[in-house]
């Protein structure tokens, strides 16, 4: 009866962030559209929740920082991470031993953490064992990862795409998700700019 009452919470938990999503992709400053090689993936931020991470997200993709980047890390089930504008660059010196390891030149970013949970399509900062770490890397999850709730800090929500995001190609598990020949975003922007 519990498991079956959490699976519903989980359920109806995806659905208002889907809706929540989906009238945040009305503002087209605050909306990430990421081409990848099957399509774009829209995602409606949160600056409500996040405003340092959200502006930093925003600036790296305006400067194109993130175009071309690869996603290092994915690990079935759970997420596909992103971001390092250091060694994540598949047309740019691309280097796999030190992919994930990177960030941007701009300062680390204190915690925004909030209780938002972690459910299916939601984006988040990736971050060192240090909460005030996060910088340029983020990742989004394949399904509910609510132990992640108040620890990492909640950037946005996919609004459109999520199957395109599922179509990333996996890491390997006995490597923390290690991926080669990694799929990568192809172009970054912010909707506004179009």
């Amino acid at each position: 009866m519990l498991k079956m009452l959490a699976s519903a919470c989980v359920v109806v938990a995806t659905m208002l962030m889907s809706q929540f999503a989906s009238a945040q992709t009305a503002d087209p400053e605050n909306t990430l559209i990421i081409a990848l090689k099957d399509g774009d993936v829209t995602i409606a931020l949160r600056p409500d929740l996040a405003p340092q991470h959200v502006a930093r997200i925003k600036e790296l993709a305006r400067e194109g920082a993130y175009d071309n980047v690869a996603f290092h890390r994915v690990i079935d089930g759970f997420m596909a991470q992103t971001g390092d504008v250091q060694y994540g660059d598949l047309n740019d010196g691309y280097d796999a031993s030190a992919a994930g390891m990177g960030s941007s030149s701009k300062p680390d970013l204190p915690a925004e953490f909030t209780a938002e949970p972690f459910v299916r399509g939601t984006v988040g900062m990736a971050r060192a064992q240090n909460p005030n770490s996060a910088n340029s890397q983020f990742f989004i999850t394949f399904g509910d990862a609510s132990f992640l709730n108040n620890q990492y800090t909640v950037v946005g929500q996919v609004a459109s795409g999520m199957d395109l995001v599922d179509n990333i190609k996996k890491g390997d598990e006995a490597n923390n998700g290690s991926v080669a020949d990694p799929d990568r975003m192809i172009k970054v922007r912010v909707a506004a700019d179009n």
